[in-house]
C-alpha cells in the first residue's frame, strides 16, 4: 500500500505505539481487499456498531481501555447502535435475570468507555443515526468509517455518501486513524450496478419483502432497480426515505448489499441514470408471484408453529417519526373497526431516543400510548438474543429481525390485523 508522509509517520510510531497499531490495523484491512492507498474520513461524525456490554466481550473492553489509556481519541464524535435493554419492554423474572446478570452485565461499564472515547451524547444509541433528529446525517460524497449494515446501505444509497461494509471495531479504527482503505464502494467503479432489477408488481411491494428478495438474489452486488419510482415517486420525501430505510436493511441482512440505485429517485441514479449499469449486467424480474414465492420460503422455527404470538416488535431498523405517526393512525383505525380499545398482543415500537423525544411533543404520543403500544429505544435483535426470549413466539415485519432471530415475519398489513384483531396466526 502506498502511504503518504503523515501515514508513514503514524505507522512508525510518531504518535505512539497504540496509534501505530491502529494504523497497522487499517492498513492490513485494506491490503486484504487490494486497496492501494488510504483516503481521509470526511464525515462530521462516526457511527459504531458495537453498543452492547455483553459479558463475553472482554477483548473488546480491553481494546477500548488501551485506546482510552493511551489518550487515542477519535477526532470524530460518534453515535452507536441501540441499547440492548429497556425496563419498559416486557420480560419476566428469569428473562430479566439473564439479561442483567449473564448477558449485558457490563453495559454500564461499556457505555462509560464509549463516553470517554467520544460518544455524541447519552441518547446517541440507534441503528438509524442518519435521522434528522439524531444529527448524524452524512453529506453526499462524505467518506465514512461505519459498520452497521442498515446504516451503511442507507448512507451509500439514499444519501450518496461512500462507505464499505466494514466489520465492527474497524469502524472506530478508521475514525481514530482518520483514514480508511480505498476499495469497493469508495470507488466509482465499485458503485456501478451488476444487476438490473425490474419491478413489475400490481401494487406497491412491501419494503422488507422486496429488499429480502433482492438481497438473496444479488448478495453483495450492486442492483439498479427499475419501476419502484412508480410507487415511491421521484422525490426523497419522508415516506420514500422510510420505505428505503426498511428496504435497504432487508437487502443488507438477507443478502450483503451495501449500495443500491433506484431509477429516478436515489441521488446517483437521478444524476447518472443507466450509465451506472455495467455492461453484461444480469436481470432479475420481480412480480407478484416472485414476492409470494420469497414470502413462502421463509422457515417458521417456532417450536409450535400454531402458537399465539406473545410479543410483536416493530422497528428494526428503528422507526422514523413519520412512521410512528402513520402507525398510530393505522392502529387507531383498525382497533375501532375491531371494537377493541387496546392492542391484543403486547407490541413494541422501537425508535431512536431523539426521535422518541420529538414524538412525545406531538399529539400522536398520548394517542399511541392509549392503544397499549410501548415505544422503546431498545434493539429488538439484542432482546431476542436472550435464549428465553428466543423461545417465545414473537412476530415482526422486519426481515432483518426474522433473519437473525426466531421472530416470525409477517407483512405490515398482517401485523396490523394480528395486534388489533387477533387475526391470522
Amino acid at each position: 500500500m502506498i502511504l503518504n508522509d503523515e501515514q508513514k509517520a503514524i505507522l512508525d510510531g510518531a504518535k505512539g505505539e497504540v496509534m501505530s497499531k491502529v494504523m497497522q490495523t487499517v492498513i492490513r484491512y485494506g491490503e486484504l481487499f487490494g486497496a492501494e492507498r488510504l483516503v481521509p474520513v470526511t464525515s462530521k461524525y462516526n457511527h459504531l456498531v458495537t453498543s452492547f456490554g455483553l459479558k463475553m466481550m472482554t477483548p473488546v473492553f480491553d481494546l477500548m481501555q488501551q485506546l482510552i489509556d493511551a489518550g487515542v481519541m477519535s477526532e470524530q464524535k460518534f453515535s452507536a447502535d441501540p441499547r440492548p435493554l429497556d425496563p419498559n419492554v416486557p420480560k419476566n423474572f428469569l428473562q430479566n435475570l439473564i439479561f442483567n446478570k449473564f448477558m449485558y452485565s457490563k453495559q454500564d461499564f461499556y457505555e462509560d468507555q464509549l463516553k470517554k472515547l467520544g460518544l455524541m451524547d447519552d441518547n446517541a444509541f440507534t441503528c438509524a443515526c442518519y435521522m434528522d433528529e439524531v444529527g448524524n446525517k452524512p453529506e453526499r460524497g462524505d467518506i465514512l468509517s461505519w459498520a452497521e449494515s442498515s446504516a451503511v446501505v442507507y448512507a451509500n444509497s439514499v444519501l450518496g455518501a461512500r462507505c464499505n461494509r466494514n466489520s465492527g471495531i474497524i469502524d472506530i479504527m478508521g475514525s481514530i486513524a482518520g483514514y480508511v482503505p480505498e476499495f469497493g464502494l469508495l470507488t466509482d467503479e465499485g458503485r456501478k450496478a451488476t444487476w438490473i432489477v425490474e419491478i413489475k408488481t400490481t401494487k406497491k411491494p412491501e419494503a422488507q419483502l422486496l429488499g429480502s428478495a433482492i438481497g438473496m438474489k444479488v448478495m453483495e452486488d450492486v442492483p439498479y432497480v427499475k419501476g419502484l419510482d412508480k410507487w415511491l415517486g421521484n422525490e426523497l420525501d419522508d415516506a420514500a426515505c422510510a420505505y428505503l430505510k426498511d428496504f435497504g436493511a432487508a437487502t443488507a441482512s438477507n443478502g450483503a448489499v451495501g449500495l443500491y440505485h433506484i431509477d429516478g429517485l436515489t441521488p446517483e441514479a437521478k444524476e447518472m441514470g443507466e450509465a451506472l449499469i455495467k455492461e453484461g449486467a444480469r436481470v432479475y424480474v420481480i412480480d407478484d408471484a416472485e414476492l409470494q414465492r420469497v414470502y413462502d420460503s421463509y422457515p417458521v422455527i417456532w417450536k409450535d408453529k400454531d402458537a399465539t404470538p406473545k410479543l410483536c416488535f416493530m422497528g428494526c431498523p428503528h422507526m422514523s417519526l413519520e412512521q410512528l405517526k402513520s402507525w398510530t393512525e393505522r392502529i387507531e383505525t383498525s382497533l375501532k373497526a375491531a371494537g377493541n380499545k387496546k392492542v391484543v398482543i403486547p407490541t413494541v415500537f422501537t425508535a431512536a431516543p431523539a426521535v422518541i423525544k420529538e414524538f412525545e411533543t406531538t399529539e400522536y404520543a398520548p394517542r399511541l400510548k392509549a392503544t397499549g403500544v410501548i415505544v422503546s429505544y431498545i434493539c429488538p435483535l439484542m432482546y431476542m438474543n436472550n435464549p428465553l426470549c428466543g423461545k417465545m413466539p414473537v412476530i415482526t415485519s422486519s426481515n432483518k429481525l426474522r433473519t437473525y432471530t426466531t421472530a416470525r415475519y409477517y407483512t405490515d398489513d398482517e401485523i396490523l390485523e394480528q395486534i388489533t384483531k387477533g387475526g391470522k396466526k
